[in-house]
């Protein structure tokens, strides 16, 4: 996967991170997934189409999202509930967002779906054909995995 595509997700969750927790994460080891792989507690899922296709899934446990939520709405979340699972899916769109504008910059022109929420264990997620860039990122409240599967869209001949 090229780093174009990489960089601006990292750029993006660092200036997200640091707005919502007060301090940058610090970036965990790279790694890579084929195919079909099991999800954390709570996922955030992104489509990506445009002259970039596939998906971006952010994952973590429960209880980095419930810190996490707790930090945006300013209250401490006891339950995940609408409004805790709304600020983590914020949070994607915030990440997101900011990497798709940091894409246009280097020339790739994209959209994202809406966010889906995806809640609990076992559950497994496909990002088909295209391979996944694991970027785990170390928080103060613990683990958040960047699955990054994109690739460029094949060209159709007229």
């Amino acid at each position: 996967m090229k780093a174009d595509f990489v960089n601006p997700f990292l750029t993006a969750a660092v200036n997200v991170f640091k707005s919502i927790m007060g301090v940058a994460p610090e970036m965990g080891k790279l790694g890579a997934r084929r195919g079909v792989f099991t999800s954390q507690q709570c996922n955030v899922v992104f489509g990506v189409t445009g002259e970039l296709e596939g998906q971006i899934i952010f994952g973590m446990t429960l209880f980095a999202a419930d810190k996490i939520a707790s930090e945006m709405l300013m209250a401490p979340v006891l339950t995940f509930n609408e409004l805790a699972a709304s600020a983590i899916a914020e949070m994607g769109n915030m990440i997101s967002g900011g990497a798709l504008t940091g894409l246009s910059a280097v020339g790739y022109k994209c959209w994202l779906s809406p966010p889906s929420l995806i809640r609990g264990t076992k559950v497994q997620i496909s990002t088909l054909d295209i391979p996944t860039l694991v970027v785990p990122l170390i928080t103060k409240v613990g683990e958040i995995e960047i699955n990054i599967s994109l690739a460029e869209r094949k060209k159709i001949a007229a």
